[in-house]
């Protein structure tokens, strides 16, 4: 019996919604499974805990998530009663740099019964490795003067450790898909960081030369996520890079509200976090309409962690398979609720014999 502790931090709004429903569908799988077996822990860190005791987490409260298998996040942030870099970097910004969560990953693909905005998608199907500790989103830097000499300096920083430490994930990743990398930069405007990323990048491809490669510079890059995303395999970028690409990417599948993310640890010193890309959505909390599919594909990202590569496909396939059939909230043109798509997927699952039990 394989069995997994999964801290599980719902965070704000609709992360409260499509958090317990995800839970639901890893239930399903596990009893189906027969072999595997999940136990959460729900922490309540959020916006309403920061206003009760001014911060995001107790202050053990890396120490408490450290012994876990893996992080279930939902979504952070409530702009109305808390500011954004206050919500962000004391939760989720604090557990990816102290957990060293240094690989983002966040695929993007052509979902049958979903409205592409794109006329025609192709089938597109990548996923974006972006560099998660360092980059444009380095901590370096400050402000000072006041009025109109006021000024704000924020530094970028790229180590060759850090560089490297993504670059050889993406190619490694692009081995068990289509074998084709393709490095996001800006060699032609920022005249330090990103010429040093090309030379990063060209010698790391040495070390695959069974794996294509190409290079675009990353205003190029986004225009090419929009009009020939079915060119692109692994996409390998800066933090701001790809954060930035991967917003493209959910929404050319039609909605953000599918995108699923990880945060992966390598050291194995510290659990990886899994998050859908997705924000907590104020606007529709409590209506019963968000959209679980983020959510419940951040689950399959965390099967795929846990070697459970079979049961993670047959989950998206699943998904797939409800979207196609209609099952959709509104934000994706459908009339189902969160409840509803999530059951429907629990639904099918049961209906599988396709899960093998080990």
């Amino acid at each position: 019996m394989k069995h997994f502790e999964i801290a599980v931090i719902s965070g704000d709004g609709i992360g409260k919604e499509v958090v317990p429903v995800s839970l639901k569908v890893l239930d399903t799988i596990a009893e189906l499974h027969g072999g595997l077996k999940f136990t959460y822990k729900e922490f309540p860190w959020s916006c309403e805990y920061y206003l009760e005791h001014g911060q995001m987490m107790p202050e053990d409260g890396l120490e408490t998530l450290k012994n876990f298998n893996a992080i279930f996040l939902g979504a952070v942030g409530n702009p109305q009663i808390v500011p954004d870099h206050v919500s962000l970097w004391g939760l989720l910004i604090k557990i990816r740099r102290e957990f060293e969560q240094s690989i983002n990953i966040r695929p993007a693909k052509y979902f049958k019964g979903l409205r592409s905005p794109l006329t025609n998608p192709n089938d597109f199907d990548l996923i974006v490795v972006r560099e998660n500790s360092e980059g444009e989103y380095s901590e370096v830097g400050g402000r000072i003067h006041s009025g109109e000499d006021e000024m704000a300096i924020q530094n970028a920083v790229f180590t060759r450790k850090g560089t490297e430490r993504a670059m050889k994930y993406a190619f490694e990743l692009a081995k068990h898909r289509r074998g084709h990398v393709t490095s996001a930069t800006k060699s032609n405007g920022i005249v330090h960081t990103m010429p040093f990323w090309d030379s990063v990048f060209n010698d790391v491809k040495k070390e695959y030369p069974d794996i294509e490669t190409a290079s675009y510079h990353i205003d190029a890059l986004a225009a090419f996520f929009v009009t020939r995303p079915q060119i692109f395999d692994v996409i390998v970028a800066s933090n701001l890079f790809g954060d930035i690409l991967t917003d493209i990417g959910g929404a050319i599948m039609g909605s953000i509200g599918i995108a699923p993310a990880a945060n992966i640890n390598l050291n194995g010193k510290y659990p990886s976090m899994f998050e859908p890309v997705h924000g907590s959505a104020p606007d529709i909390v409590g209506k019963g309409i968000a959209n679980p599919i983020g959510q419940i594909w951040t689950a399959k990202m965390m099967l795929d962690h846990f070697g459970e590569e079979e049961l993670g496909q047959r989950l998206l396939d699943v998904i797939e398979e409800v979207t196609e059939d209609q099952f959709k909230t509104p934000d994706i043109g459908g009339t189902s609720s969160t409840h509803e798509v999530s059951q429907e997927i629990c639904d099918r699952l049961l209906k599988s014999k396709t899960l093998s039990k080990r």
